[in-house]
Parts: C-alpha cells; structure tokens; sequence
C-alpha cells in the first residue's frame, strides 16, 4: 500500500487530503496518469510531487509503503 497526500486545491478536487491504494511498483508519473483517470483530477503535471518528503521526478519508481505528496503551485506574500 502507499499513501497519497494531496494539498491545498487538490483536496476539494479529490474529495479527500489522504488515500490508501495499492500501487506500489508504477512510477511517479504512472500514478498521476492514474489518479487523473480515476478522480479527474486535472493538471497534475504542473504540481511538485515528493515521495517520503523529498522531492520526486516523472520517472521515480514507488515502493510499497511509500507515502506520495501532490503539491500545486502556490502564491503568496
């Protein structure tokens, strides 16, 4: 199993901050191809992925226990 965590708008468009599912084995950019069909989440490839709190690329493989963050863009002053 790995854990997703989605942030700020994802949340409302996921309907959830937190999920449980098992995929461990895809790449990173294989589960937001995933999510994207599965919870029409839109745009994921504009946001900043990190596995285990650091930073991940399209091409990062997931390990079973792993704990994946979608993090958008975000403004501020």
């Amino acid at each position: 199993m790995i854990k997703i965590l989605f942030f700020a708008h994802l949340q409302d468009e996921a309907g959830t901050a937190a999920m449980k599912i098992d995929k461990s084995g895809l790449t990173v950019g294989e589960l937001k191809l995933w999510v994207q069909e599965n919870y029409g989440l839109q745009g994921l490839n504009s946001v900043m992925t990190a596995v285990n709190e650091s930073f991940a690329n399209d091409s990062d493989l997931i390990k079973d226990g792993d704990t994946v963050a979608f993090i958008p863009p975000v403004s501020g002053g």
